[in-house]
């Protein structure tokens, strides 16, 4: 009787173990799993923390050298208060004194434990005290959504980018800055001061300065707050208000010409409101005007066009451009920046109006021939109607040849891709039978949103990647 009973019990007590066991299992299963998650959360971020402070170790950041020194002056102070303190350790003999020398020196470990806890307290204060003092410091400064060290090497990596000048107006230009600025703050863009249309036109007629509507577009688009100031500085007022048709920018550059005595100070004042790495320099200081020669429909005789606003407007088609007056000089800052260049960017831009004023200033063509940069064209993805209307690749380069002479650039630059759908009047600018023999690179250039215009980033990159390829390691021929 009793080993039934107790044979009762042990199979009940069986029964509600098993049923507590399944119970416990599903439960251990949902902890361990809960903690198994939980736990590669905290190491994954602690590995993401310990990695963003080992890369303050990457070369080029320019800070270990002050840590460095910072050590240094901290050893050697620490080396004096040391000998302070021996001194009167060896020399006092108070009963008060010593004790807390001893206690403060650590004397009841071993000299190795003792050496290994100084230099870790010293070393964790030190780190610590640097950066809250960083953080201090450099808090207004910082983007909320990127950490210090990222900043600091992404400047840095662009600070000792290569030396670009650009070369065009408009928006062509102001595309490619907007692209080139994340590789590289050297940059200089150079525009033509030919505009007499619009808001600049107006300024220079009646205030007597160069146009700055060209000028203005790079400045924004050079900006490191294009989202704020930049916006700010391309606002344009109705026409109901009395400065209809002008732009604030515009404005702004006129009144800093004024207030400074100079327009090339007013450009260099209006890149430091903007936070602008980099520089926009016009290619002349003269106050040039661009005359062009067209032949209109259905006649052989050409009639002369003045003023770069009128041109387009033509009916007919541009045979010459040239400048009024024919030798204006140049800006010598543009002459030492194209000297000096890794890269030279032609385009893009109206061929007539935006590019070849430019390359009709005498002195900056002579450095263009002189420089040993990497020069490049950049093709149009599409016609303008009134310049370049039916124009090919090659109908392009003869244009450029035809007023600057051949043998200028190194690789011309080609969108093949033809997708979307385009403005009416502007077609695909393909590239033709007769390419004027130069090397030419194609490429998907292509902006969605406006398929008629380059897309920065994609534009900018295979700029980049070019000069790589021709200022990186030599290959082999045959490859």
């Amino acid at each position: 009787m009793f080993g039934d009973v107790t044979s009762f019990f042990v199979c009940a007590f069986a029964e509600i173990l098993n049923r507590e066991s399944l119970a416990v299992d599903g439960c251990f299963e949902a902890c361990y799993y809960h903690f198994v998650q939980k736990s590669r959360i905290f190491f994954s971020a602690l590995k993401r923390e310990f990695t963003g402070v080992l890369r303050w170790l990457v070369p080029g950041l320019g800070v270990k050298r002050w840590f460095g020194i910072l050590l240094a002056g901290i050893t050697l102070l620490g080396i004096g208060v040391a000998y302070f303190l021996l001194d009167i350790y060896r020399t006092n003999s108070a009963d008060s004194i010593l004790p807390v020398l001893d206690v403060a020196s650590l004397r009841f470990f071993p000299r190795p434990v003792r050496v290994a806890i100084f230099l870790i307290l010293g070393l964790s204060l030190v780190t610590w005290g640097l950066w809250g003092l960083n953080r201090a410091l450099l808090n207004p400064f910082l983007r909320k959504d990127r950490r210090l060290v990222d900043q600091i090497a992404d400047f840095r990596r662009r600070e000792r980018g290569a030396r670009v000048v650009t070369m065009g107006g408009g928006h062509g230009l102001a595309t490619l800055l907007r692209g080139l600025k994340n590789y590289t703050y050297n940059l200089t863009a150079v525009v033509t001061v030919a505009d007499d249309g619009g808001s600049s036109g107006k300024l220079r007629l009646s205030l007597g300065i160069l146009p700055p509507g060209d000028i203005r577009n790079c400045l924004a688009a050079l900006s490191n707050d294009e989202a704020l100031l930049a916006q700010l500085f391309q606002y344009r007022f109705n026409d109901d208000s009395g400065l209809g048709g002008h732009s604030f920018g515009n404005l702004f550059i006129s009144a800093l010409a004024d207030v400074t005595g100079s327009f090339e100070e007013a450009i260099a004042e209006s890149g430091r409101v903007l936070s602008v790495h980099g520089r926009v320099l016009p290619a002349t200081l003269h106050d040039v005007k661009l005359v062009a020669d067209v032949q209109l429909p259905n006649m052989v005789n050409q009639v002369r066009v003045e003023g770069e606003s009128s041109i387009p407007e033509m009916p007919g088609r541009v045979r010459h451009v040239y400048l009024v007056p024919n030798n204006p000089p140049a800006f010598p800052p543009v002459l030492q920046a194209i000297l000096a260049a890794d890269l030279l960017v032609i385009g893009p831009g109206s061929l007539y109006t935006s590019i070849l004023p430019n390359l009709l200033v005498p002195d900056l063509l002579a450095a263009l021939h002189a420089s040993r940069a990497l020069k490049i064209y950049v093709v149009n993805i599409a016609t303008q109607p009134g310049e370049t209307g039916s124009y090919d690749v090659g109908d392009h380069l003869s244009v450029l040849e035809e007023h600057v002479g051949k043998g200028l650039f190194d690789i011309i630059v080609c969108n093949n891709r033809h997708e979307g759908t385009l403005p009416n009047g502007v077609e695909w600018v393909k590239i033709g039978e007769n390419p004027a023999g130069y090397p030419i690179y194609l490429a998907d250039f292509l902006d969605l949103e406006h398929p008629w215009r380059h897309d920065s980033e994609k534009l900018a990159k295979t700029l980049m990647d070019l000069l790589d390829e021709r200022t990186g390691p030599l290959l082999d021929r045959d490859n």
